[in-house]
Parts: structure tokens; sequence; C-alpha cells
């Protein structure tokens, strides 16, 4: 009996620790994926988006695993869904 008791007394502080780290790190870092994948599936011609390289593009065609985007009046160019970082939110007026 006292085995039994020894062994959970030093798994005790492992399983707080992992359910602290599940808590603060994994679980928050699984619901940002999350909302970035809806943010891509939701994405649709004129959206304005910004590239993980920082440049600021306009979404002119939905493909299945990219994007055709204008970089500026003359420029197109095709982007792979997993470069976009983010969305630009609309200007106030």
């Amino acid at each position: 009996m006292q085995g039994t008791a020894e062994i959970l007394q030093s798994l005790l502080p492992l399983v707080v620790l992992f359910a602290i780290f599940y808590f603060l790190i994994i679980m928050p870092q699984q619901r940002q994926q999350k909302r970035h994948k809806e943010m891509i599936a939701n994405l649709k011609k004129g959206d304005k988006i910004v590239m993980q390289g920082g440049f600021i593009v306009e979404v002119i065609k939905v493909e299945e695993n990219h994007f055709t985007v204008k970089l500026n009046d003359e420029t197109t160019a095709k982007l792979a869904k997993d470069f976009v970082a983010y969305k630009m939110q609309d200007e106030v007026k």
C-alpha cells in the first residue's frame, strides 16, 4: 500500500505541471490555429490581407490551395494559403 501512495505522490507534480502546460500553452495555441484556419476559409475577393513577409495585398481570386492577389495596380501574384498572416480590418471611414 505504501508503494502505491509513494508513486502517486511522485507523479502528482508531473500531472499538475502537464495540466498547467496544457491550459496555458497548448489550448490557446489550438484556438489560435482554429481561428486562423476559419479566417483563411472565409477570405473572399476584395479582402485585404497581410502576408507573412509583411506585404499588404488584395485578394482577386480564391482557389483551392492559393489566392491570386494584387500587389499594386499592375502586379498580380499567386499566394499559397499557408503564407497569409492575417486579414486587415476594415478601416474607419
